[in-house]
């Protein structure tokens, strides 16, 4: 590839790049354990935007239950914002001939 080519594409990447982060400020996702009793709520840039926890589970004799469903709700929802942006990538980026495990270098939480 010349080196006019490589430039071409490394703005048209960065314009891209650009236009997703703005299209993920309204990606909003819900993650959820224990049949709904633990929810989190995240947005496309993976900030937590919401929590809702039943009464029901909290239970000062054992504390290690509810960190667990917080743990389970957020990566539940994670995943489902990982699963969002690649929906994205491979969407509105596709003509951009970037890798399709992008997004998989984000790793996994917990």
């Amino acid at each position: 590839m010349n080196p006019m080519d490589l430039f071409k594409n490394m703005q048209n990447l960065q314009s891209g790049m650009k236009d997703m982060q703005e299209q993920l400020k309204d990606i909003v996702v819900i993650g959820t354990a224990g049949g709904g009793m633990v929810v989190i709520e995240m947005n496309g840039q993976m900030q937590i935007i919401g929590v809702r926890i039943e009464r029901e589970v909290v239970d000062p004799e054992d504390i290690g239950m509810l960190e667990d469903l917080v743990r389970a709700a957020f990566n539940d929802a994670f995943a489902k914002v990982r699963e969002e942006m690649q929906n994205k990538l491979s969407g509105g980026l596709g003509n951009l001939n970037l890798p399709p495990d992008l997004l998989n270098n984000l790793g996994n939480p917990g």
